[in-house]
């Protein structure tokens, strides 16, 4: 028997998929998990696979000392494994088992970029460190995913043709094509360790507020404009064949006009609304208060997530409201185009929420990034994937230094001109209490950035009241610093 080329540590869901994957591409690959049913369950589904010409081969062993037996030197790891203790458990693991300073340990799990940094300092002379983040699920990491790939420079050469192998890929209009059809892979070498998992924290710091706008608009179509869920999916159905083109758009639509097996009514119906949460879109929108990078929408699709898990209080304090808001729609079709535009813009707001803050930080840490590939990998296999991500690729690659994408064409002209939508539709909600707040936090956003003054000197002049913090003057340089002797009379002000 051939050695393999890779090795996949955790067989459950995500690990088997990426195994059948590469074996689907010729590639031949060990398993281990600590779980013998996965192990069987690995084994049973590379039977079919394996039995086909120009297939690769799926060896299921019982042990990592076998695991690292059955491999090609320099060996190729791969981690299936939960983020946290658990991967560094099985490093330590892999090298009582024999693991030697070239062979190469890839984390694809959803680790926090610092513990990524941090593996690749520990790890240093024992191995080479590598991190692959993975977007697209279930279904992504079987027949293609997008693959976010950083850590040890070295390391690249080797996975790269296997990575580009596996990974989604798009046609030369940027839409995505079929497993084992020519195009474009979703997959890049983005930098050193941590880089590749930042890029995808922030992906799904992007797909929480995506998926809370999209949400959004079902909930005010349903509750404002009295639409059943076949009739929002039907138009979500029709607003996926436009601007609105996405993965979860799409979905939205099918889950919309799905029945329930059990009793016929609307699927969405019988789900209970409460939303969960793995902690992505947290650490994304933490990352963005400690980097000071506004990212209003990512932080309210995480809140919006919380709150959904009051359902006792939120039933009992809907007994309590006395005067709910209600509107009457004597013209749904605008409505309709309104929230169309709402939608359209709030997500454009989200993205460059997004990209500003992987700036900043790359600013930060040091990073050169190449921002429309960042976009091109996104344009398929991932949650996020869209068709806007094709123009904003597009757009950084005409402008590298973009400071914000709001402020481009043809981005900007598209919120202008749809924004009297947006602001409309954010007004109806407020005046129907329909609680749309990442909605509302975009165009916020979108406004503040467009402001040439905001209240932030009144904000600076109370820091100087109570705690004497000092301020800058509008007629003088920014970087002579001012302060007020608040309780003198007459006042006077001192340079800091």
């Amino acid at each position: 028997m051939m050695p393999s080329q890779i090795s996949l540590v955790g067989l459950g869901v995500m690990g088997k998929s990426l195994a059948l994957n590469l074996v689907d591409h010729g590639f031949n690959v060990a398993g281990f998990d600590i779980d013998p049913h996965y192990r069987q369950a690995a084994h049973e589904a590379a039977l079919s696979l394996n039995q086909a010409s120009g297939k690769g081969q799926l060896t299921v062993v019982d042990s990592l000392s076998q695991l690292l037996a059955s491999l090609q030197t320099p060996r190729v790891i791969a981690l299936s494994v939960p983020a946290g203790e658990v991967v560094d458990r099985v490093i330590d693991e892999l090298l009582v088992a024999g693991l030697a300073p070239d062979d190469i340990v890839i984390d694809t799990g959803n680790s926090l970029w610092t513990d990524s940094e941090r593996r690749a300092r520990d790890y240093q002379g024992q191995l080479r460190f590598f991190n692959t983040a993975i977007s697209g699920g279930e279904v992504g990491a079987r027949i293609g995913p997008s693959l976010m790939a950083s850590g040890d420079a070295s390391a690249w050469a080797q996975v790269k043709p296997m990575w580009l192998a596996i990974a989604a890929k798009v046609d030369h209009a940027g839409q995505p094509v079929g497993q084992f059809e020519q195009g474009e892979p979703c997959a890049a070498y983005l930098g050193g360790a941590g880089v590749g998992h930042y890029v995808k924290m922030v992906h799904n710091g992007i797909e929480y507020a995506d998926m809370q706008l999209i949400a959004e608009a079902y909930h005010f179509m349903s509750q404002a404009l009295g639409l059943s869920a076949v009739e929002i999916g039907q138009c979500f159905a029709r607003w996926n064949q436009g601007p609105l083109n996405s993965y979860l758009m799409a979905i939205s639509a099918e889950i919309l006009q799905t029945p329930d097996p059990i009793t016929g009514k609307p699927f969405v119906e019988v789900v209970l609304d409460k939303a969960g949460q793995k902690g992505t879109g947290m650490w994304t929108a933490v990352n963005a208060l400690q980097t000071g990078v506004a990212a209003p929408t990512i932080a309210q699709a995480v809140f919006a997530r919380a709150q959904s898990g009051l359902k006792a209080v939120r039933v009992a304090a809907a007994k309590t409201r006395t005067n709910p808001g209600s509107v009457a729609y004597h013209d749904i079709n605008t409505q309709l185009e309104n929230l169309h535009d709402a939608l359209y813009c709030a997500k454009l707001s989200v993205y460059a929420q997004g990209f500003d803050l992987i700036n900043t930080t790359a600013q930060q840490q040091g990073w050169t990034l190449d921002f429309a590939q960042i976009a091109k990998i996104w344009r398929a296999g991932c949650i996020i994937r869209a068709q806007c991500l094709s123009e904003i690729a597009s757009v950084y690659q005409q402008t590298p230094d973009v400071a914000n994408l709001l402020l481009v064409a043809p981005f900007a002209e598209a919120v202008n001109r749809q924004a009297p939508g947006w602001r409309a539709t954010v007004a109806s909600a407020a005046q129907a209490a329909v609680p749309i707040p990442a909605m509302a936090a975009s165009l916020s956003y979108f406004d503040a950035l467009h402001s040439e003054v905001l209240p932030a000197n009144l904000l600076q002049a109370q820091r100087d009241y109570f705690g004497a913090h000092g301020y800058a003057r509008v007629d003088d340089d920014e970087s002579r610093q001012y302060h007020l002797t608040w309780s003198e009379q007459p006042k006077r002000q001192q340079i800091r």
